[in-house]
């Protein structure tokens, strides 16, 4: 039995931590590695990042593993979470050997949530990181992983519905296990205005709920109204993870990293535009079998499309959210629909 998640690579786990206060809605989410680490890869599509450690996974350079990728609000700022998880891994011995010590590599994206809760100024700092690495490490492997208003995905808005995390996985036919982790902030929508359907479920394993028209209708005009309301400037950046325990290159993960993005195309519309953040990593634990051009092809598809289910989930996992940063109507409450995740 598998979570349907990425933690069903084996020896990854999955910690999320909030930003404290009554006016705060941010967070972040940690990918740890297992001992040892993963060999990784990146690929930035988004014209507008906030990014940490990239450079480093090129395959060109030195570094052949991380131990931990950081997926954070709170814009640029949010990226001090990464200091916290260094620390965190500095003690436990676990990074890049260095002299008489360690120094370890954690590679990170931002997203923008900056005001969302109200305070312009809650955002995730060192102490966020620690304590989202922290309960990653607490969890057991295999885990399942909490999605929708979580860690990174806490102050999250995607078409100007309320957007989150959520984490999908898939086994290809050579018997590779390859997962994904969105955290889905997007101008653009993952929803298709004429029928009210996420796009990533159309191509689906599943046959898309087509809604009522008069639902339908009724979302899209207080979805309006949500929008127009709102006074801050929607920025648009969905950050990833996609993991695989197969046994890739450096060059191979950074392949996949580039063709998952094909998923974030697939389920969200517009993406990869000049203000958008939008940014994968990959990983590798390197555990299950080996790689030959067929079976890379295979990991290379499946990634895309872990990726875009992973996006659907979190959009289903999404909780209304209204307060003093302004009111983000969840995709469910729009439509009626349960509780799936």
């Amino acid at each position: 039995m598998t979570a349907d998640a990425l933690t069903d690579v084996t020896g990854l786990r999955v910690g999320h931590a909030r930003v404290a206060g009554e006016r705060a809605l941010s967070g972040t989410t940690v990918v740890l590695a297992p001992e040892g680490g993963a060999v990784a890869g990146v690929d930035v599509r988004g014209g507008g990042p906030g990014t940490r450690e990239t450079d480093a996974l090129d395959p060109r350079n030195l570094v052949e593993r991380v131990d931990a990728v950081v997926l954070t609000g709170g814009s640029a700022y949010g990226l001090d979470a990464a200091s916290g998880v260094m620390a965190w891994l500095e003690e436990q011995g676990r990074g890049f050997p260095v002299g008489p010590g360690v120094v370890p590599v954690v590679p990170g994206a931002c997203l923008f949530d900056l005001g969302r809760g109200g305070d312009w100024r809650a955002r995730p700092d060192t102490s966020t990181g620690r304590a989202a690495v922290e309960a990653a490490a607490r969890t057991v492997v295999g885990a399942a992983v909490e999605e929708g208003n979580a860690g990174a995905g806490l102050g999250a808005v995607a078409g100007g519905m309320k957007g989150g995390v959520g984490t999908a996985s898939v086994r290809t036919a050579s018997g590779a296990t390859v997962g994904a982790l969105a955290v889905v902030n997007a101008v653009g929508s993952p929803v298709d205005p004429l029928t009210g359907v996420l796009y990533g479920e159309y191509g689906g394993p599943e046959r898309p709920a087509y809604p009522d028209p008069e639902i339908h209708e009724a979302a899209q005009r207080r979805l309006t109204d949500a929008r127009a309301a709102n006074v801050r400037p929607p920025l648009n950046t969905t950050i990833a993870v996609v993991a695989t325990d197969a046994a890739l290159t450096r060059a191979q993960a950074q392949k996949l990293a580039g063709t998952s993005h094909d998923g974030i195309a697939r389920a969200v519309r517009p993406v990869h535009l000049m203000h958008d953040g939008d940014t994968v990593f990959t990983l590798a634990t390197c555990t299950g079998p080996a790689v030959d051009p067929a079976v890379l092809n295979e990991i290379l598809a499946a990634g895309a499309d872990a990726l875009a289910r992973a996006v659907v989930r979190a959009m289903h996992a999404a909780r209304t959210v209204e307060g003093p940063g302004g009111t983000f109507p969840a995709y469910r409450d729009l439509y009626g629909l349960p509780d799936l995740y």
